[in-house]
């Protein structure tokens, strides 16, 4: 069974804009042709592709009809490439997940590097990340996870470091006596969300303890360190952030032996590993530059 290219990026478009009004904008058509082109794809499959409402949503059948549509236009852009064509039809967008720390430290000037590729990011924790690859609504992703998910291969990019870092005055004031179990199970700390698990990970590598201690929820890289600057609690952060902020005194190292050194793997679908080659040699040569 053969799909229309007009109805198929209508439906692209939808999903990826949100709505009827914005895809029909970005096609340069009428909201009612773009209706009209969702309506009779639906009808061909016999199956609702899009949830109305504020944004649109894919159903299941929708969701399976954007990923193809995703794959098919990556692997016609590769080919045109290889082919030669001089004719371009255009940048192919691809769904990446990635966490929040990376992509605020080592990974953009990874997409920076790349040409001919629009990126839809997805930010989820690097111990979930690789879920987003098991479902099939990312192509690549960067994660924590070293076994590859399956019909994906996967590359060591390297080690992430963080740094249990507070604001001076808050260490003098909680930490006066050392940074010890007894402290940190009451001293304020901040988590991410409720997928972050560093801090639990830093306090059981360290100190052996997996206390509950008073929590900011705080889900934002760069929040995370103006927390911690300005004495709101403890939090781990990437060493590359908070480097200059220790070494001027604006944040204190609590505990400068410990490190915490988080591991991070490149995944990508293998159907699609020529398409993404040109990516995934940005994502390992810009990996190599920051990470351990």
């Amino acid at each position: 069974m053969s799909i229309d290219g007009e109805q198929m990026r209508a439906l692209v478009a939808i999903l990826r804009t949100g709505s009827f009004e914005r895809a029909a904008s970005a096609l340069g058509v009428t909201q009612s042709a773009i209706s009209q082109r969702i309506r009779q794809l639906e009808e061909r499959l016999g199956a609702a592709l899009i949830v109305r409402g504020q944004p649109c949503r894919a159903t299941v059948a929708g969701e399976r009809l954007f990923r193809h549509a995703e794959e098919v236009a990556l692997l016609e852009r590769h080919l045109r490439v290889d082919l030669g064509f001089r004719e371009d039809s255009g940048p192919a967008t691809i769904r990446l997940a990635i966490n929040a720390d990376s992509l605020a430290t080592w990974f953009l000037p990874a997409l920076a590097a790349t040409e001919g590729l629009l990126f839809d990011i997805v930010v989820d924790d690097q111990d979930h990340s690789a879920e987003w690859l098991r479902r099939g609504e990312v192509r690549a992703a960067v994660s924590a996870t070293a076994e590859p998910v399956q019909g994906c291969d996967c590359r060591s990019l390297g080690a992430l470091r963080y740094r249990a870092t507070a604001s001076p005055a808050f260490a003098g004031r909680w930490f006066e006596g050392g940074v010890t179990p007894q402290a940190l199970a009451l001293a304020p700390c901040l988590i991410f969300n409720a997928k972050d698990g560093l801090q639990r990970s830093w306090l059981s590598q360290a100190f052996g303890i997996s206390p509950s201690p008073p929590t900011h929820w705080l889900p934002s890289t760069h929040a995370f360190v103006d927390a911690a600057r300005l004495g709101l609690g403890w939090g781990m952060n990437p060493d590359v952030l908070v480097a200059p902020l220790i070494a001027s005194g604006v944040l204190v190292d609590i505990a400068p032996d410990q490190p915490l050194d988080v591991p991070l793997y490149w995944h990508w679908s293998r159907s699609l590993a020529e398409p993404l080659a040109h990516l995934t040699e940005c994502v390992i040569h810009a990996a190599g530059r920051s990470l351990l």
